[in-house]
């Protein structure tokens, strides 16, 4: 029976006024009109402590809530002050004498001083808290022999404050990239009097990193952490320079469904995503969708070879995997976004650094090195295990490298996925035979991918490790000619790809969604973020 239409319009405003029918706000018109930045971090973050983290979703949190001493403009990436705020640099790049804020204080409200920094360094540097981006700091005379426990006395490391607002650092050699390295994480001062209220300093798992007892000196301070559910952090009211600051909160989501992200922003309950599903990449390409972000990324995706495992100690083995690697199918079939085939470790868009020519895609070339090593058509050959983290493109590429590792070398091959937490605790204790992972430049230096495989790296992780490579790394260390000493990383480049304990897969872009309500949003090649001058626009 049709109703008059009295009645339709009667039930259309009971249903507005008393069922509540009208259109719900979602998070992010919300979020716009109260300054509240929703963002995907990919996975669950490990710690948010800053020496001991080391992905970068957590970095992500580790920048809005501790600044480093330097920051930088991200179109120039020009240095500019943060918690310094000027410096000097001795003529022989040698010593850098930092001259802090008088206003930068913690948290907690207590001031932050150049000794916070010192003890802050001696923290990172003492072997028991067993910090894997340690050897970073090595940049500082007399670091590295503190941390191998050549010596107990950290007064042999050049870093000292020599008045409350002055911090002088002597370099080992000099270091162009000095100042852009100390954007990272592991440089970053933590508050160690206050993480020595909460229990020893000096050792991992210390809960000094939980709502109200962390004590930060970023834009942000930490109100909550739900496990598997999101971090906030809110404004800080004791930040320098909280007048600038105009977002009111961020809350950050961990999830490793990149598809449940992507759900998440087209239902409004995200500005921006951590990634993007590989089906939805190329319809946003064609739609002109003014969501979709494509960044350039100093970033290499790359499989960890696990020397100490067998078959993988014998380097006509890993070298035939390298060889039977078809990089151009993955990065141009299978994962769309501009991505790119990886022969090298070190990505081409470094000013000036030329790679070697580095691995390529030659099935006979593999299968004869596999013959040689007593495997011919993979007869014989235990199976190999690739690991990696939950993420719908690591399985796509580790099943594209089983299926070419199957067809052209006749090897099994098993592939295991872990929650991120587990396949880092897998890396750092060798519990593994290949390990698909990625590095992102931590500056615009080839030493930012390089030294990784440096004997006494904290992220080599392989077991691999050669003195000519260490020798490489030295003797360009010493070298003023910035040509010639690209040349020398290059031939330690070209001697590490050749051993094969790493297989360079491809070169990464940043693929996400942003809402165009976000304003003020600059990453960088190195992906860091800097949240403090973002702002929200309602309505957009």
């Amino acid at each position: 029976m049709r109703r008059p239409a009295f009645i339709c319009l009667l039930f259309s405003v009971l249903c507005l006024l008393i069922t509540g029918c009208a259109k719900r706000e979602t998070l992010v018109e919300r979020g716009n009109r109260e300054g509240i930045f929703h963002i995907s971090v990919g996975s669950e973050p490990s710690d948010l402590d800053p020496h001991t983290v080391t992905g970068l979703g957590e970095a992500k949190l580790v920048q809005a809530l501790f600044d480093p001493l330097v920051s930088f403009e991200p179109g120039t990436l020009a240095p500019v002050p943060a918690l310094a705020a000027s410096w000097d640099i001795s003529p022989d790049g040698m010593t850098y004498t930092f001259h802090l804020r008088v206003d930068a204080k913690w948290s907690d409200g207590s001031p932050l001083t150049a000794q916070d920094c010192v003890e802050s360094w001696k923290r990172i540097l003492t072997p028991t808290l067993a910090a894997d981006y340690a050897y970073f700091l090595y940049l500082i005379r007399g670091a590295e022999a503190f941390h191998q426990g050549k010596t107990t006395d950290f007064s042999t490391v050049a870093a000292v404050a020599r008045d409350p607002h002055t911090l002088v650092v002597t370099l080992t050699h000099p270091a162009p990239y000095f100042l852009q390295a100390l954007l990272n994480s592991c440089w970053r001062p933590v508050n160690v009097r206050a993480i020595a209220a909460v229990g020893d300093p000096y050792r991992r798992g210390t809960p000094w990193t939980r709502p109200g007892k962390l004590v930060s000196s970023g834009a942000f301070v930490l109100k909550e952490w739900t496990t598997q559910q999101r971090v906030v952090v809110e404004k800080s009211p004791t930040y320098y320079d909280r007048d600038r600051v105009r977002l009111n909160a961020i809350h950050f989501y961990p999830t490793d469904s990149i598809d449940a992200e992507e759900r998440a922003f087209r239902s409004g309950q995200l500005h921006a995503t951590y990634s993007l599903p590989l089906s939805k990449i190329q319809p946003a390409q064609r739609d002109h969708n003014p969501a979709l972000r494509i960044d350039l990324n100093m970033e290499t995706y790359f499989f960890r070879l696990n020397v100490r495992k067998a078959p993988l100690g014998d380097a006509r083995v890993r070298r035939a995997l390298a060889l039977a690697v078809d990089r151009d199918t993955i990065a141009n079939k299978i994962l769309p976004g501009g991505r790119l085939p990886a022969p090298t470790f070190v990505p081409p868009l470094l000013k000036g650094y030329t790679p070697p020519a580095g691995q390529r895609y030659d099935p006979a070339a593999a299968r004869q090195l596999l013959a040689e090593a007593g495997h011919a058509n993979g007869v014989g050959l235990p199976p190999i295990e690739i690991l990696y983290n939950n993420s719908e493109i690591l399985r796509l590429v580790a099943e594209a490298i089983q299926q070419m590792w199957h067809r052209d070398l006749g090897i099994d091959v098993r592939l295991v996925n872990q929650e991120y937490k587990s396949v880092f605790a897998s890396r750092r204790n060798g519990d593994y035979q290949v390990l698909l992972g990625s590095w992102t430049a931590d500056y615009l230096d080839a030493t930012t991918f390089l030294d990784l495989w440096r004997s006494d790296s904290g992220n080599n992780h392989t077991g691999w490790s050669d003195p000519t490579y260490d020798a490489l790394s030295n003797r360009a260390n010493t070298m003023a000619d910035p040509v010639a000493r690209a040349a020398v990383l290059a031939e330690a480049e070209a001697l590490v790809l050749d051993a094969a304990p790493i297989i360079p897969i491809y070169f990464n872009t940043h693929v996400y969604f942003l809402s165009p309500a976000v304003k003020g949003w600059q990453p960088t090649p190195t992906d860091h973020s800097d949240f403090r001058y973002v702002w929200l626009e309602a309505g957009k």
